[in-house]
């Protein structure tokens, strides 16, 4: 019998999916999963910061700001992930921002 993955397994699933050097956004999740809200992906992150398998530094809010920085070790270290992967980040927010975004209906 299938078991039925839980709104955070499935946003966690998501998130895995954002390609290498690509960013999405918390709405855009939402959207797609057609459950909750871009604050509900949020919270479903928030926990999950420093899980190796989940690249949540790649997960923007809707104009490109590095919204969720304050969640992760330090202020900083979303910028330095992203940047690591050749994402350009000025004053907390991804320049060409529309040029690395990501829709998860690309899956």
């Amino acid at each position: 019998m299938l078991q039925k993955k839980s709104y955070i397994e499935q946003v966690h699933e998501v998130t895995r999916s954002i390609p290498f050097g690509r960013v999405s956004t918390y709405g855009a999740i939402a959207d797609y999963l057609a459950l909750g809200s871009a604050r509900m992906v949020g919270w479903a992150l928030k926990n999950s910061i420093m899980m190796d398998e989940i690249p949540a530094h790649r997960v923007l809010n809707r104009n490109g700001e590095l919204s969720g920085r304050n969640q992760f070790p330090s202020p900083t270290y979303m910028q330095e992930m992203l940047e690591a992967e050749g994402i350009n980040v000025e004053n907390n927010k991804v320049v060409d921002f529309k040029k690395v975004f990501w829709h998860p209906g690309e899956i």
